[in-house]
């Protein structure tokens, strides 16, 4: 193609030079076209000149998003005679996740989250209010249908000091940086029987419980001298993540746990739900709930007595929210 075109070439410019000089002798016997420049013009308009375009990238197989949301509230107070003090509150939270993906066959999925939030009585103390570090990955490979062998993995901690608040006395340490941290890593099957839902059985799961603070490693299940203790069980993890229509939202992860190396039939529960409205393009209003039922934490009553308690949590926030990439609404 490209040898036809260049001798089009030559000889289109062979004929134009010849028919400027026939038509500038022409012009003197009357402005008259010649043949070779109506030759020239019957062979241009045969010629095909090739179009050279970049072939079309292809598309990326990662995807991910970002969810940013805000909540703040102030209070303050002028002769109140009812009493009470001038505070801030405020709770932040930020959800990431990135996913790659190739055909139907194989999945790795990522996911960040981070909260923290306060409250500063002013007459009072700041009192930390949610404090949470967690990171899970999921690794899986198409079986058979919509079974897949799978691996995940799974970090929570939190940021900073928290401290419980007994009447009349001085704040108590309760958790801190890796104390406690908790390190997970199963293998085993994952069901997808719909997109929202996903169900991972792992019959042989490893965790590792880290406590630093050595005041703080009995109240979490290690002994007095017992940095990091490994346990052994199967786990069971069921992720359910639908978007109800273009402004409501449903995350729920529920967390089963049993350790072949304590007692078995004592099943650890974790359970996260997050359900977000949205009110306009900058605001929403979400609903976080945390419960966690774990024998060997050790929780104190107002009688100061240490038991195993169902720990739950409750945040309700009305804020400023921002999505990026696919959390896009």
């Amino acid at each position: 193609m490209i040898k036809k075109f260049c001798v089009f070439a030559f000889l289109l410019l062979t004929i134009s030079v010849y028919s400027q000089e026939k038509a500038a002798g022409d012009l003197k016997e009357g402005m008259k076209m010649g043949v070779g420049h109506e030759m020239s013009l019957i062979i241009a308009s045969k010629v095909e000149i090739p179009q050279f375009a970049p072939p079309e990238p292809e598309p990326s197989k990662w995807t991910g998003g970002t969810l940013l949301q805000l909540g703040f509230s102030q209070l303050a107070l002028s002769n109140w005679a009812s009493g009470g003090y001038d505070n801030i509150a405020l709770n932040a939270h930020i959800n990431m996740y990135r996913n790659y993906e190739v055909l139907d066959d194989m999945y790795w999925e990522n996911r960040l989250q981070v909260a923290y939030g306060f409250i500063q009585s002013f007459g009072d103390r700041y009192k930390k209010s949610d404090d949470k570090f967690i990171f899970d990955s999921k690794l899986g490979y198409k079986a058979i249908n919509n079974f897949y062998a799978a691996a995940t993995f799974n970090f929570r901690t939190q940021m900073t000091n928290g401290f419980s608040y007994p009447a009349n006395k001085e704040p108590v340490l309760v958790s801190s940086p890796f104390a406690p941290a908790y390190f997970s890593l199963g293998i085993g099957m994952d069901y997808k029987p719909v997109k929202p839902l996903s169900i991972n059985f792992s019959p042989l799961t490893g965790n590792l419980v880290i406590v630093e603070k050595q005041e703080l490693r009995t109240k979490y299940g290690n002994k007095i001298d017992q940095a990091a203790k490994i346990e052994l069980g199967a786990q069971l993890k069921v992720d359910y993540k639908h978007k109800i229509n273009p402004k409501l939202t449903i995350n729920s992860t529920l967390n089963l746990f049993s350790d072949y190396l304590g007692i078995p039939t004592n099943i650890k529960v974790y359970w996260d739900l997050f359900i977000d409205s949205k009110i306009n393009k900058y605001f929403s209003a979400s609903l976080r709930t945390n419960l966690i039922y774990d024998d060997e934490i050790l929780i104190a009553d107002t009688d100061g007595n240490l038991a195993p308690r169902i720990q739950f949590k409750e945040i309700l926030s009305i804020g400023f929210s921002y999505t990026i990439g696919d959390f896009k609404k």
